[in-house]
C-alpha cells in the first residue's frame, strides 16, 4: 500500500540573482511498513527531502501524497496536525527542551494532540521503561548523555503513535555503542509496523534498511531493495478531549502552565520586564487612594465648616448683593414655620454682632452668634466640655455663652472656663461649653474669636433688634437635599409674598469640591497611566527578544505537532500572565506604600479604592493582550524548518 507519493518534487532557493535546485525532478514512492534509508553526501538534498517529507518545508513544484492527500491542499495548521498524529521526528541533535524534564518532552506532543495528563503519563512512563530510561524520567536533558538524549527523542516521536518515523542522522551525534543501541531501536521499531524513514551518509547505517535511495546533487541516482519486509501494525485509538469548549479549555489550562513554567525559568528577566508593570500599576493605586483620601479629609473638612446636608438661607438676591444688608425680612416666625416641615431635622437662626469681648482686665474683637438650641447638630460642632443651650435657655433669654477653641486659649489657657464671666457689649455672659477643636485644613484657619449665645439672648439683651443674618437648616437625610431646597424657597416666598432671599445648598459645594477632587485625581492618574504603557512597551520589546531567544524552542513545538495558535495561545498567555503578576504585585506596593503613609502622616489617610484595584488589573490584563499580541503573532506565523535551523 503507498504511503508516501511524491511526483516531480523540486525544491529551489534563491541566492542573489541565481536560482539553487537542492531537489530536481524527485519521484519517489513508500510503502506503510517499509524501512527506506535516504544517503548522500552534505548538500545532496537529503535532509531537504526529509523535511518536505516531514510537511516542514514545501516543495517548489510537484505533488506530494500522503496516503492519497495531496500536502500542497493542506493549510500550516492541517500540517501541523499531521506532524502530531501521523510524524515521529527523530533529530541528530535531540532537539528536546532544555526547560523540561524527560517526562514533560515526551509528554508535550500529547497536549497537542489532545489527551488528558493521565492518558499522558501512563504512556510516557511506558515508553521510558520500553527505553530503559524510567530512571531518568525527572532529569533536564543535560543531565542526560548522549544515547539517553537521543532515547527521549525516540520515546517522544512515538508518544502519539508514530505511524511514519523521520530519522535525520539519529546516530550522528553519538559514539558507536550508543549508536548501534539507537538503530537497534530503530530496527525494532520496524517490526512493530512504523514506517521508518532514516536519513544519513553513512552506508552502515544504511545497511539497516530494507531499501537503500541515493541522493546527489538534488537527484535520485539509485534506489535499491535489500529486503522486502513489511510489517504492519494495529492503530490504537487516541483518546482526545472532545467537544471545542473542552478542547479549548484544557489547551489554555496546558498554556497556562507552560507559561508559568517559562517565566519561573528565567525569572530575572521576567521580574524586568513586569517591572515597568508594577511600577504603573502601584502609581495608578497609590494616586488613587491618595485622591480618595484627600477628597475625605476635604469632605469632612468642608461638613465642620458648613454643615452635612445642611441649606444656609440669606437675605438678598445673592453672594455679594450690596443691597442686602438692607433686607430684614428672615423673621423668627420663618424659623417656626421652617422647623414645622418633616423633611426638616433641625433649623438655627444665626443673629450676628461684633465687639469687644472682656474678661478680668483682658479684652480682645470678637465674633458673637444668636443660635438656637439645635446649633452644635446643624453645623455639625461636638463639645468638648460643659453643655449646650436648652429649651429653657432660649426662652427665658438666658445670658449663657459657648465659646470656641481660640477664645479659649486667649482668654484662658488651659484653665477650665465653665462657669467664668465674660463681657461682650456690656452684657455680662456665664460660660456653659467650649466647643471641640476642628482639624479644619478647608481654606485658611480661623482666628477669630467666637461667641455662641441663645438668639433671644442676642435680640433682647445685647443688640435690641430681631433682624436675622440667615438661618441654618439641616435636612433629613433620607430626602434628596435639592428637592428640599426647592420647598424651603417655594414655603419662605409665599411668607415673604417675594423672594428676598438666597439659599446655598452645602450638597451643591460638596459637590463642586467632589468634582474638583475627581478631575485632580483624573489627571494625575492619567500621569500614572503613561508609565503603565511604558511598562506595556518594555512587555512587548522583552517578549519580541524572547520570542528571537527562543526560535528553535517554538520549531522544536511546531515540529512536534504545535499549530499556530497553540504557538500564538503560549506566548500570549506569557504575555497577559507577567502583566498580570506585576499588576498584583503592583497592588501590593500600593498597599504597602497606604499602610507606610497613614502610619507616619495624620494630616489625612490614603484610602484603597477595590474600584481601582480592579480596573487596575483587568488594565494589567489589557496590556498584556494589546502588547503581547505582536510578539506572540510574529512566533506563531515562523516557519518550523527557519526556526529549528536557528541556532
Amino acid at each position: 500500500m503507498k504511503l508516501i507519493e511524491l511526483k516531480n518534487i523540486n525544491r529551489s532557493f534563491t541566492l542573489g540573482s541565481n536560482e539553487i535546485y537542492a531537489l530536481k525532478n524527485i519521484n519517489l514512492s513508500i510503502d506503510k511498513g517499509d524501512f527506506v534509508a535516504i544517503m548522500g553526501q552534505s548538500g545532496s538534498g537529503k535532509s531537504t527531502l526529509m523535511n518536505i517529507l516531514g510537511c516542514l518545508d514545501s516543495s517548489t513544484s510537484g505533488s506530494y501524497k500522503i496516503e492519497g492527500i495531496e500536502v500542497a491542499d493542506m493549510d500550516k495548521d492541517a500540517k501541523a496536525e499531521l506532524r502530531c498524529k501521523t510524524f515521529g521526528f527523530i533529530f541528530q541533535r535531540y532537539n528536546l527542551l532544555s526547560t523540561l524534564s524527560a517526562f514533560e518532552n515526551i509528554a508535550l506532543p500529547c497536549i497537542y494532540y489532545g489527551l488528558d495528563s493521565k492518558t499522558r503519563a501512563q504512556k510516557s512512563e511506558k515508553l521510558l521503561k520500553d527505553l530503559g530510561i524510567l530512571d531518568r524520567s525527572e532529569n533536564r536533558p543535560n543531565e542526560l548523555s548522549g544515547g539517553q538524549q537521543q532515547r527521549v527523542s525516540i520515546a517522544r516521536a512515538l508518544i502519539n503513535g508514530g505511524k511514519i518515523i523521520l530519522a535525520d542522522e539519529p546516530t550522528g551525534a553519538l559514539d558507536s555503542k550508543s549508536g548501534e543501541m539507537v538503530m537497534d531501536i530503530i530496527k525494532d521499531l520496524h517490526k512493530k509496523g512504523h514506517t521508518i524513514i532514516l536519513v544519513t551518509h553513512d552506508r552502515h547505517i544504511a545497511s539497516y534498511a530494507n531499501r537503500v535511495i541515493e541522493l546527489k546533487d538534488g537527484e535520485i541516482v539509485s534506489d535499491t531493495r535489500k529486503s522486502s519486509e513489511i510489517y504492519s501494525a494495529k492503530e490504537v485509538k487516541q483518546t482526545q478531549k472532545s467537544g471545542s469548549f473542552n478542547y479549548l479549555l484544557y489547551q489554555f489550562y496546558e498554556s497556562f502552565k507552560m507559561s508559568l513554567k517559562a517565566i519561573r525559568t528565567h525569572k530575572m528577566r521576567s521580574l524586568l520586564t513586569m517591572l515597568g508593570i508594577i511600577i504603573g500599576i502601584a502609581s495608578v493605586v497609590s494616586v488613587v487612594a491618595l485622591g480618595n483620601g484627600s477628597k475625605d479629609k476635604i469632605m469632612t473638612d468642608m461638613n465642620s465648616v458648613v454643615g452635612a446636608n445642611t441649606v444656609i438661607i440669606l437675605p438678598g438676591q445673592g453672594m455679594g448683593d450690596k443691597e442686602a444688608g438692607k433686607v430684614k425680612t428672615l423673621k423668627i416666625s420663618d424659623i417656626n414655620t421652617l422647623a414645622k416641615l418633616n423633611f426638616v431635622d433641625s433649623v438655627s437662626p444665626n443673629i450676628a454682632s461684633e465687639g469687644l469681648a472682656v474678661y478680668k482686665n483682658k479684652s480682645l474683637f470678637a465674633s458673637l452668634n444668636g443660635v438656637s438650641a439645635e446649633f452644635l447638630d446643624v453645623n455639625n460642632k461636638k463639645l468638648q466640655s460643659g453643655r449646650s443651650f436648652s429649651a429653657s435657655d432660649i426662652k427665658n433669654a438666658e445670658a449663657v455663652a459657648i465659646i470656641d477653641q481660640n477664645m479659649q486659649k486667649e482668654f484662658f489657657g488651659s484653665s477650665d472656663s465653665i462657669g467664668k464671666i465674660i463681657i461682650f457689649k456690656k452684657q455680662p455672659l456665664r460660660i456653659i461649653g467650649v466647643i471641640a477643636k476642628e482639624d479644619n485644613s478647608f481654606g485658611p484657619p480661623d482666628t477669630s474669636l467666637q461667641i455662641y449665645t441663645p438668639y433671644t439672648t442676642a435680640m433682647y439683651k445685647i443688640l435690641g433688634n430681631q433682624d436675622i443674618a440667615g438661618v441654618n437648616v439641616k435636612i433629613n437625610s433620607s430626602v434628596n437635599s435639592h428637592l428640599a431646597e426647592e420647598n424651603l424657597i417655594k414655603v419662605l416666598t409665599s411668607i415673604h409674598g417675594k423672594k428676598d432671599f438666597f439659599t446655598i445648598n452645602s450638597d451643591s459645594v460638596r459637590k463642586m469640591v467632589e468634582d474638583i477632587a475627581n478631575t485632580m485625581t483624573l489627571l494625575v492618574s492619567s500621569i500614572a497611566i503613561i508609565s503603565l504603557v511604558v511598562g506595556g512597551i518594555g512587555v512587548m520589546n522583552i517578549m519580541l527578544v524572547s520570542v528571537t531567544e527562543r526560535t528553535k524552542e517554538i520549531g522544536i513545538r511546531m515540529a512536534i505537532g504545535a499549530k499556530r495558535k497553540n504557538i500564538l495561545q503560549q506566548f500570549l498567555t506569557e504575555a497577559v500572565l507577567l502583566c498580570l503578576i506585576g499588576g498584583i504585585a503592583g497592588i501590593l506596593l500600593a498597599v504597602l506604600l497606604g499602610f507606610v503613609f497613614n502610619s507616619f502622616i495624620d494630616e489625612f489617610k490614603m484610602i484603597l479604592s477595590l474600584d481601582a484595584v480592579f480596573i487596575a488589573l483587568f488594565f494589567s490584563m489589557g496590556i498584556g493582550i494589546l502588547f503581547g499580541y505582536m510578539p506572540a503573532r510574529n512566533a506563531s506565523n515562523l516557519n518550523p524548518i527557519d526556526a529549528l535551523a536557528r541556532d
